[in-house]
């Protein structure tokens, strides 16, 4: 089998199932507990020779004083290499949920100037609901890869910038949080945290790009967004803490978004650090 160019975004299952001997793929599982948890190692069914993505401790600044803090170039790079990633890898990212986290790692990538990397849609559950075969154990490489990224700051968002992006009019901030959450209807699940919402964000819930896990048709997709904002309008997503808010990034690059960023702090840092 030769080796395989990602072009989209997204694979499916069966995609992915007839792809899994290239010898450039590289499978990889970014699962984490939802919202408070620390890195996982997955419940028992894995797909096969996926290696473990580890999103809470080696692909973010442990240092960082928010959970999810994006990491230093020196860092990605270091880490991805010890997972065997090349610079000719096709990585395809899943997560035990559907699409939830396995998001984050695909905008990573993405930020650190590499394109052929994709999210598998549906995630593991669509592959075992397809009824293709798993493993009990992680594929463990000893290879060293020769992966190197650059960052594009573009990709990312910090406080300083989303105070100024809030207060101007040719800006879409976009949260990504339940509508219960955005309005404060319900508590953060982060105890102390405060609830509410950035100044002039709009609320576009991640669950509501998605059936049973999967994203929903490109024209669904384009109703949703066209609601939000123009094609060519600056927006950055937010959400609780970077993660789902890649969910919404995800679903705008599909459609041809080419102005988008991510809020890498999100709502649990704006909540923190300010009082309105």
């Amino acid at each position: 089998m030769k080796n395989v160019i990602l072009r989209d975004p997204i694979v499916t299952v069966s995609w992915l199932h007839d792809h899994l001997d290239a010898p450039n793929l590289v499978v990889l599982d970014a699962s984490i507990p939802k919202v408070t948890g620390n890195a996982t190692e997955g419940g028992s069914e894995k797909i096969p020779n996926a290696r473990f993505f580890d999103l809470k401790n080696k692909f973010s600044d442990a240092k960082g004083n928010f959970p999810n803090t994006f990491p230093s170039e020196e860092q990605f790079n270091a880490e991805a290499r010890k997972l065997g990633i090349n610079n000719d890898s096709a990585i395809v990212f899943y997560d035990d949920l559907g699409i939830y986290s396995s998001a984050r790692p695909w905008y990573m990538f993405k930020a650190f100037g590499y394109n052929n990397v994709a999210v598998l849609n549906g995630g593991l559950p669509e592959w075992i609901k397809q009824g293709f075969e798993t493993a009990s154990q992680y594929k463990i490489t000893n290879a060293y890869g020769n992966f190197v990224g650059v960052y594009d700051p573009q990709y990312m968002k910090f406080f300083e910038d989303v105070k100024k992006e809030c207060q101007d009019k040719n800006h879409t901030i976009v949260d990504a949080r339940s509508y219960g959450r955005f309005h404060a209807l319900v508590a953060e699940p982060r105890a102390g945290l405060r609830s509410g919402n950035i100044p002039n964000s709009v609320n576009l819930p991640f669950e509501d790009l998605l059936e049973d896990g999967i994203l929903k048709p490109k024209g669904a997709l384009e109703n949703i967004y066209n609601s939000i904002a123009a094609k060519d309008d600056q927006i950055t997503f937010s959400c609780g803490s970077g993660i789902t808010a890649c969910v919404l990034a995800l679903g705008a690059d599909i459609l041809g978004y080419k102005h988008i960023s991510v809020y890498d702090g999100s709502w649990t840092e704006w909540g923190s650090l300010t009082t309105e």
